[in-house]
């Protein structure tokens, strides 16, 4: 299987996320989120709890007293990369307990845009979770370094736009993961097949990023990008 050239239009990738929210919406799929949707209700909540009472002490304590006069510039600093990590680490458990749901999701979507009548091919939830632990092994061993590089005065400056980046690269690869495991792929060939459209690729997990960020908004995107990536996915795939 290859991927289509025209999967690499950043705009066009934007896109598919989009018709994914308007599709997740349409009565047939509406069982298929419900619980996904739940799960991130939870999750969220627990999150931005944690959030509320843990995160600003955390990050206080990481700025030491003889760079007092620097807070106002690295504080923002020091908030923003453990936002996105923490956000990204409860995005990433959301993920794993939604799994077993998010393959189903896709298969049906697939039946609902290409007018199949039989919804199968998902895959067995023993093996559904085995492949959502080996993406969180490949975040896991990338995100350490990003961590260390966000508590280091005058590198810490980077860690913002590169944990943009890395988000927006892992959830492509989260969410586009499903359709194409659906297709019997492994994650080392998902992942050759969407860097040979890295472009739209980051630009779709951007967007998702956007909007796993926006209260309310981020309950509905992560299956929302399930439904948009298994529509970008059929729109470019080629078999060879």
């Amino acid at each position: 299987m290859k991927f289509d050239k025209k999967g690499n239009n950043p705009v066009l990738a934007a896109g598919f996320l989009l018709k994914g929210l308007k599709l997740s919406l349409s009565p047939e799929l509406r069982t298929f989120i419900i619980i996904p949707i739940l799960i991130n209700i939870v999750l969220y909540s627990g999150a931005f709890a944690l959030g509320y009472f843990y995160v600003e002490d955390l990050i206080n304590q990481f700025i030491p007293g003889w760079l007092h006069w620097l807070r106002w510039i690295l504080w923002p600093l020091f908030f923003i990369s453990f936002f996105i990590a923490g956000f990204f680490t409860f995005t990433v458990l959301a993920n794993l307990i939604a799994a077993p749901f998010y393959g189903r999701l896709a298969a049906k979507t697939l039946a609902i845009i290409t007018g199949q009548s039989v919804v199968s091919a998902e895959q067995p939830i023993p093996k559904v979770i085995g492949a959502e632990l080996i993406r969180i092994g490949y975040f896991s061993t990338r995100a350490l370094p990003l961590l260390l590089l966000s508590v280091i005065p005058g590198l810490n400056v980077l860690a913002p736009v590169l944990w943009a980046l890395f988000g927006a690269w892992g959830m492509v690869l989260e969410y586009m993961a499903y359709p194409l495991e659906n297709e019997g792929l492994l994650f080392s060939e998902q992942k050759q097949l969407l860097k040979s459209v890295r472009l739209g690729a980051i630009s779709f997990g951007g967007l998702a990023v956007l909007g796993l960020t926006i209260p309310v908004l981020n309950l509905i995107v992560a299956p929302a990008a399930v439904i948009g990536g298994t529509i970008y996915f059929n729109a470019i795939k080629k078999e060879e």
